[in-house]
């Protein structure tokens, strides 16, 4: 058992992905006990620590189930896919007034294939989503002064889906359509596998979310949240 993700944690995701059947999980179960969950449970801890520097009203849940560190079973019910299992480690730490994974927060992903951190809102609820557009309409420069933030935007790339034309209630040649056509209001940063295997890759992760305090104040601003 480790108290941080080792290549041990990487293999574990690899020799997942090959073998994503119950039989294989329950065999080895105790192989993703030490090597995922046990340092994905501290990684929180670590990060829970940290956020009250920045994130006061972000919380760090290191419950097994329930908390911060997202469910492994995939949800089967409406896709093609239908291996039972994520072979990736979903980490959120989301406003405390959030009640799951579209609420505001800081994200990590942690795989074989890819591994970066994230923050901000994904697939907002409808409400959500028309107070972000409006504050964007109605005041623009608080958005740019975001958005380009220069240590923000050295670190992170915007993502996530967007209509494919103006959203209703606003103009198709509004200076800031492109971003007002955003369904999701993301920011992914990539980072090496290398550092997620540091001892330390709780402050790694808290430098890099730091640099992201703009755009989540910009998003608590425009959904009336304390940030």
């Amino acid at each position: 058992m480790s108290d941080h993700f080792t290549v041990d944690s990487f293999a574990f995701l690899e020799e997942l992905a090959a073998n994503n059947s119950r039989d294989w999980f329950t065999e080895h179960k105790q192989d993703y006990e030490d090597q995922v969950r046990s340092p994905a449970l501290a990684f929180i801890d670590a990060v829970g620590e940290r956020l009250p520097e920045f994130a006061p009203h972000f919380v760090a849940d290191s419950r097994k189930m329930g908390g911060s560190l997202m469910r492994v079973y995939r949800d089967t019910r409406f896709g093609k896919d239908k291996t039972p299992y994520k072979t990736n480690i979903g980490i959120q730490f989301r406003h405390e007034t959030g009640k799951d994974v579209h609420a505001p927060g800081y994200y990590a992903h942690i795989s074989a294939s890819e591994c970066f951190v994230g923050v901000g809102i994904w697939h907002p609820a409808s409400d959500a989503l028309l107070k972000i557009r409006r504050l964007i309409a109605d005041e623009p420069e608080l958005w740019l002064a975001a958005r380009d933030d220069a240590q923000f935007s050295r670190w992170f790339n915007l993502a996530g889906d967007s209509l494919k034309t103006a959203p209703r209630g606003f103009a198709k040649d509004h200076a800031m359509i492109e971003d007002l056509r955003r369904k999701d209001f993301i920011a992914i940063s990539q980072i090496a596998p290398a550092l997620v295997e540091q001892e330390d890759f709780a402050a790694i992760a808290c430098d890099y979310f730091t640099t992201a305090q703009p755009m989540m104040q910009f998003l608590c601003k425009a959904l009336r949240l304390p940030c």
